[in-house]
């Protein structure tokens, strides 16, 4: 197999993996070609493909996938490993240094963010944001940057209905069509943020953190006193958007906008 056709063959097989690990449970083999986009040959041939290795496990009397044996032993690796909480760290602990305000990074776990990284200012207050927390993804500024770039289809799934929109201290966005909306300004600002909607006084801006493909990873973000939005905002998002520039640096990556 040539380079031309294994390159979209991997790319495939990964947008299924991903997928796979965005849902509550095991999907049927219509919806997975449904949501990405693939010929129902190509979707069986891929399911049949990560079955075989692993990678997937298909349950005959529900006529589902989910996720394999071999995808939860590449994840506890990377939990080993810590390569974004180790290449962040650095990254991170200067931004905090520089503003004087507390960081943390995030990544995504279907609809919610998880966080690896937190770096505290000296005299904040402590916050929710703890490492190994999970909150849902579209009250987080780290979220939204990350869900902002995204394909549309991948949030679809996420948030199929307004059961999945979690509340907790703002009226936040209770349906898709909101998100997506939300999501747009976020692409336009390059940043997102939210006032409140995780704990209230305390406002976050946060920008997506992408790899080698355009795709984001993480979501980088500071979080503030909400009665310093006035006069800091434009600095900290500024700072934000400098240190998630960096990050992408340091692991290869580049704008989405650059991908091919």
């Amino acid at each position: 197999m040539g380079r031309s056709s294994a390159v979209p063959a991997a790319s495939n097989t990964l947008a299924v993996l991903r997928y796979l690990a965005a849902q509550a449970g095991p999907v049927p083999a219509a919806a997975i070609g449904r949501d990405l986009g693939l010929p129902r040959s190509s979707t069986y041939h891929l399911l049949s493909t990560l079955v075989a290795e692993g990678f997937a496990v298909h349950l005959p009397e529900e006529r589902r996938y989910g996720l394999g044996v071999s995808a939860f032993e590449l994840g506890t690796a990377y939990s080993r490993q810590e390569p974004l909480a180790r290449l962040g760290r650095p990254i991170l602990a200067r931004l905090v240094d520089q503003v004087r305000q507390s960081a943390h990074l995030a990544v995504l776990h279907g609809t919610e963010v998880l966080y690896v990284i937190e770096e505290r200012a000296p005299g904040r207050p402590p916050l929710v944001t703890d490492v190994g927390v999970r909150l849902p993804a579209q009250l987080t500024a780290s979220g939204r940057a990350i869900l902002a770039d995204l394909p549309q289809a991948q949030v679809r799934a996420l948030f199929p209905g307004p059961a999945a929109f979690v509340h907790r201290h703002e009226p936040a966005v209770g349906s898709l069509s909101e998100l997506r909306a939300m999501l747009v300004q976020v692409r336009r600002s390059g940043y997102a943020a939210e006032d409140g909607a995780v704990t209230p006084g305390l406002v976050s801006v946060a920008a997506a953190v992408h790899d080698h493909t355009g795709r984001p990873i993480a979501g980088l973000a500071l979080t503030y006193p909400s009665e310093e939005a006035a006069t800091g905002a434009t600095q900290y998002a500024e700072a934000v958007l400098a240190a998630a520039a960096e990050f992408r640096r340091r692991i290869g990556g580049q704008r989405p906008e650059a991908t091919g």
